[in-house]
């Protein structure tokens, strides 16, 4: 009877699993690196209907970001602006822009808002899965600076994401504060004192004039009193 195989096929028992680990290995690689919120979401920068610079209102003007976001100490979404609270200043202040086209047009000719057009369509920059529970009222009102999540605001022209909001980067910043001292982690760095207007300061770090007094004993006394940030599933997915 012929032959069928060739000797050569006896090693393909040795050589399948060194190929299948290759393959597989690079398939891991490609997914868990390239596939990850740092490279599908860090530098999302959508075009807005409004040229609105942070730069210039949060940054130079030194607005403070709850004039605009005004839910963010008491409610889960930080909220945007609707068109009134833009038209607060922009009804005097450069009221005849052209970049102000979609804000006269939402007006009436007696000055009131249409009612079709009370809110200015910003697109959303910042979004978690929809299956996580994220409540920005429980981070602010603890202490946590909007810098924190959403970096230095006050220095974009046009807002873009800067850090990943992935579950490891949510959970590394809760078991730093949770276990600060097994961790070797200073509070200061993501907590802030209360009874300032530190939490939307921008600028707050170790290089702040008030960031010496507050670290240390300080900090860390207040991260004590804190209740313990969750790392259960049930925490985030509800």
């Amino acid at each position: 009877m012929a032959q069928i195989f060739t000797r050569r096929t006896n090693m393909i028992p040795v050589i399948a699993p060194v190929i299948v680990a290759i393959v597989g290995g690079m398939l891991t690689f490609v997914v868990w690196f390239w596939f990850s919120p740092k490279h599908t979401d860090v530098g999302y920068k959508p075009r807005q209907p409004i040229p609105y610079s942070h730069a210039l209102h949060a940054g130079d003007m030194g607005m403070d970001c709850r004039y605009c976001h005004n839910n963010v100490e008491r409610s889960a979404y930080a909220g945007v602006p609707p068109t009134n609270t833009c038209l607060n200043c922009h009804n005097l202040v450069k009221a005849n822009s052209p970049k102000f086209r979609w804000l006269r047009q939402a007006k009436n000719e007696d000055g009131s808002i249409n009612i079709d057009a009370e809110s200015t369509p910003w697109k959303r920059i910042h979004k978690i899965a929809d299956y996580a529970y994220f409540d920005h009222s429980a981070h602010v009102t603890r202490g946590v600076g909007c810098v924190s999540c959403h970096g230095r605001v006050d220095k974009m022209v046009e807002v873009k994401q800067v850090e990943p909001l992935s579950m490891g980067w949510c959970l590394d910043c809760h078991r730093n504060v949770k276990h600060y001292e097994d961790r070797g982690f200073d509070p200061a760095l993501v907590v802030r004192p209360l009874d300032r207007v530190e939490v939307t300061d921008m600028t707050w770090g170790p290089d702040h004039p008030e960031f010496k007094n507050w670290s240390g004993k300080a900090a860390n006394a207040y991260a004590d009193k804190l209740d313990p940030p969750i790392v259960q599933c049930s925490g985030c997915h509800r």
